[in-house]
């Protein structure tokens, strides 16, 4: 820039001054980027499928937990039904059987009732040889069990009455002893001959008042008789009636 000149007199120069000298321009070295240590967060979307997966494997698990309680718990219930229901069937089963016993208990005592069962001879008693018998009538309706033991050989019939007539007058003709004539008369119902043991049961009387028993033997022997009857009359007449 010029200086004006005072107005009047010779414009003073200035000093000149020599120019700086030109020092070339270096630009700062630049540093190098700092290292980038921000990661990008997962997307919000993502996050929430993780959440909602731990969260439906927790859930799936306290199923399962619940569902393994409750099926203990079924186990032991079951458990427990199936030993009721086994003592149930065992309670079941003794009933039954009570029903059944019961029932054929009735039945007999109905049995019993229309046909009763009496003992009518059951003393021992002695015939004393040949000549000596023992007799007994058989009752009209009624089945006759005939039981009896001996100590020793006797014989045993079953006669009509006109039967036992025959006989005493064998007897009294001196055709034979008694134990002889109470057991040869003819068409008589049953004999025994010289044994220690019978066992019969007679159904003749059952619609017939006309029988009687009589025991003989040859020697002393004792009976020992176990007599019964069972009422049981039959629809129509029966033996020699």
């Amino acid at each position: 820039m010029e200086t004006p000149q005072a107005a009047g007199g010779p414009a003073e120069q200035p000093p000149s001054y020599p120019a700086p000298p030109l020092v070339p321009y270096s630009p700062p070295a630049q540093s190098p980027p700092p290292l980038q240590t921000w990661q990008p967060a997962p997307p919000r979307r993502s996050r929430l499928w993780y959440a909602s997966l731990l969260l439906a494997v927790i859930v799936t698990l306290g199923g399962l937990g619940l569902l393994y309680q409750d099926d203990i718990s079924w186990q032991q219930q079951s458990g427990d039904l199936s030993r009721q229901n086994a003592s149930l069937r065992d309670q079941l089963r003794i009933t039954q059987s009570d029903y059944r016993t019961a029932q054929q208990t009735i039945q007999d005592l109905k049995t019993q009732a229309l046909h009763p069962n009496v003992g009518i001879w059951n003393v021992q008693q002695h015939i004393d040889g040949p000549d000596f018998y023992l007799a007994g009538g058989v009752p009209d309706t009624f089945t006759y069990h005939l039981h009896a033991t001996s100590s020793g050989p006797m014989s045993v019939s079953i006669l009509t009455f006109e039967q036992f007539a025959a006989s005493v007058d064998c007897v009294h003709q001196g055709t034979g002893n008694t134990n002889y004539c109470m057991h040869h008369q003819p068409k008589i119902a049953n004999t025994w001959l010289n044994v220690t043991k019978v066992d019969y049961d007679f159904h003749l009387a059952e619609g017939c008042a006309n029988y009687m028993v009589v025991f003989t033997a040859g020697g002393a022997v004792t009976v020992s008789p176990n007599v019964s009857v069972t009422y049981n009359p039959a629809p129509t007449f029966t033996g020699d009636c």
